[in-house]
């Protein structure tokens, strides 16, 4: 997968832009707030239809234009394709692939990407939210019918919660629950199946990156952890668990408010040998987990896909030292990955050139 152009108009801080782009490692250097995340945001956005910076549309859009786009030309398995985003102010985004409006669920699949940004090396040490959205930010490119059945079981679990709400105050019967209690653990099977087998194979992936990293010194373990499960395998009957579950909190549910069991609450767990990095890790192994976390997924959407995705740097390179940088670069340059890198500083890379280079300056960019 390669994306060959990108054109930008009144996006962000660019009135007018176009693009075209290395088919291996692009450089966009540059001081800060000159527009280098911008470029890595507009092509992480034509992945999942979503920026990482913002969730409102409206924030892309250039100060005071009623409206923006962003339009790439890729090609994946030798076919070439456009995308196009249109912003307004006014009205609801629309979404044209090769000239036809597709809706946001068709979007996903079409463009696979991995995204590595600073807020990515506190994945481990955060909440478990972002993990699981890393799972299923990963998990949807490479099954579109994953991010389907992901949107319908939040509708549902939001749809219950407002019931358990009317419940509490004496506004709605509770035998009501048995109807969306019987819709949500089908989807919460499908949902963690899906997940179990995403981490089965990051498990083995994530691992080779991380001793290849460490020199052979440590080993990377990833395991899902089902909320409530308590250390039991669930595994085999998950719609016999899950319905006895959600039968058992029904009433601690209505206290709340809020459903308390299903894969919303669940959690991805990294150890370095046999250590939880959460809590154990050091700074320099939680930092070497993230990366490794990182290259597997580039190496899972591959195996799924037949193609490795784009990789996007944003401003990384200043956090990983010396050895965590040169190892970055050597994964990238052998295995042909298209990238597109932001940094500060040429320091950062190896002396002799290793791709096409791109001054950024006050939403100007010039090949060096």
């Amino acid at each position: 997968m390669d994306i060959c152009s990108i054109s930008l108009r009144n996006y962000r801080n660019y009135s007018e832009l176009d693009l075209t782009f290395d088919r291996n490692i692009n450089v966009f250097l540059g001081q800060n707030a000159q527009g280098k995340t911008n470029i890595i945001e507009a092509v992480s956005y034509a992945s999942l239809g979503r920026s990482h910076r913002t969730h409102t549309d409206q924030d892309l859009i250039r100060w005071e234009q009623p409206g923006g786009t962003i339009k790439l030309e890729f090609e994946r398995l030798g076919v070439e394709n456009r995308l196009e985003f249109q912003f307004s102010r006014e009205k609801r985004r629309r979404i044209l692939l090769n000239g036809h409006p597709i809706r946001p669920k068709e979007l996903v699949g079409s463009i696979n990407s991995v995204l590595f940004s600073p807020e990515d090396l506190f994945l481990i040490k955060g909440a478990p939210a972002g993990r699981r959205r890393f799972l299923d930010g990963e998990i949807s490119q490479a099954s579109p019918s994953y991010y389907h059945e992901l949107q319908q079981y939040t509708r549902i679990v939001t749809q219950r919660n407002t019931l358990l709400k009317r419940i509490r105050e004496r506004r709605a019967d509770p035998g009501m629950l048995d109807l969306w209690d019987a819709q949500l653990l089908e989807h919460a099977v499908k949902i963690t199946q899906k997940r179990l087998e995403a981490v089965k194979k990051l498990n083995m992936l994530a691992n080779l990156m991380q001793r290849r990293l460490s020199g052979s010194r440590e080993n990377l373990s990833l395991a899902y952890e089902i909320h409530g499960s308590k250390g039991q395998n669930v595994t085999k009957d998950l719609a016999s668990w899950y319905n006895k579950e959600l039968k058992t909190h029904r009433e601690l549910d209505i206290l709340r408010g809020a459903t308390g069991r299903g894969p919303h609450h669940d959690d991805l767990i990294l150890s370095v040998n046999g250590v939880n990095l959460r809590s154990f890790g050091s700074q320099g192994q939680q930092r070497t987990g993230v990366l490794s976390l990182k290259l597997s997924e580039l190496e899972f959407l591959r195996s799924e896909t037949g193609e490795y995705p784009i990789l996007l740097l944003d401003d990384v390179m200043s956090e990983l030292d010396a050895d965590r940088r040169r190892q970055l670069m050597e994964f990238i340059r052998r295995e042909h990955i298209q990238t597109m890198i932001t940094a500060t500083d040429a320091a950062y890379f190896p002396s002799e050139r290793i791709g096409t280079y791109f001054l950024v300056r006050e939403g100007r960019i010039e090949r060096e």
